[in-house]
């Protein structure tokens, strides 16, 4: 069975999202607090100098969580 590209990456997110909504769902972290963690790790990677030469990575997960932000995938909105 061959391992498809970026299999950790993506089980990552699933198990980060799923804990986010736990944490949420339990009321152990309003969704106020979810969405500032997220767009802590958004402003991460838009912040960062390129100097590791993944610059373009950098980038591109920056976007997906800003999507992830404004999509609400993360937190149940109404």
């Amino acid at each position: 069975m061959t391992t498809p590209p970026d299999v950790a990456g993506t089980a990552a997110l699933a198990i980060c999202e799923s804990l986010m909504l736990a944490l949420n769902d339990h009321k152990i972290l309003p969704e106020r607090e979810i969405v500032g963690i997220l767009r802590d790790a958004a402003s991460a990677h838009e912040n960062d100098d390129g100097k590791d030469g993944h610059a373009e990575l950098h980038r591109a997960v920056a976007q997906l969580i800003n999507i992830i932000i404004a999509g609400g995938n993360s937190v149940r909105r109404p």
